[in-house]
């Protein structure tokens, strides 16, 4: 048994500089910037959601932008494996920590390790 949920909202923003998109996205959604960078790298900022709300990241990418959905999971071969049955594929296992998917219909999805301490009320329970 195994469990997950949508975890967070990814907007995958091709540019130089996120802190521009990272201003704009906070002020559109009214939600306040909780971290301008997240690993000290200048690619990943968070906005600020309550704990029964999906993250909103800002990913700062070389691809077109685009928006991705991530799933998070206590098991994350298990919730990889639940998904290819289900006829996913996937693309690439990235540092070492989540997995890029590829749904039936073409959408590139990411499967992520639990990001907050309580998994909250949207959770899925899979045997």
């Amino acid at each position: 048994m195994h469990h997950s949920r949508l975890s967070t909202i990814v907007l995958d923003c091709q540019l130089d500089d996120l802190a521009p998109a990272t201003r704009f996205w906070s002020a559109a959604l009214g939600k306040p910037v909780e971290d301008a960078d997240q690993d000290g790298d200048g690619r990943y900022a968070a906005l600020a959601t309550a704990d029964d709300e999906p993250i909103i990241l800002l990913q700062k990418v070389a691809h077109e932008s685009r928006v991705h959905l991530d799933i998070e999971t206590d098991d994350l071969d298990a919730e990889v494996a639940r998904l290819e049955a289900l006829g996913a594929r996937a693309i690439a296992f990235v540092r070492e920590r989540w997995w890029v998917m590829q749904a039936p219909t073409g959408h590139r999805f990411c499967v992520i390790q639990k990001q907050r301490e309580r998994f909250g009320p949207h959770l899925n329970r899979w045997e």
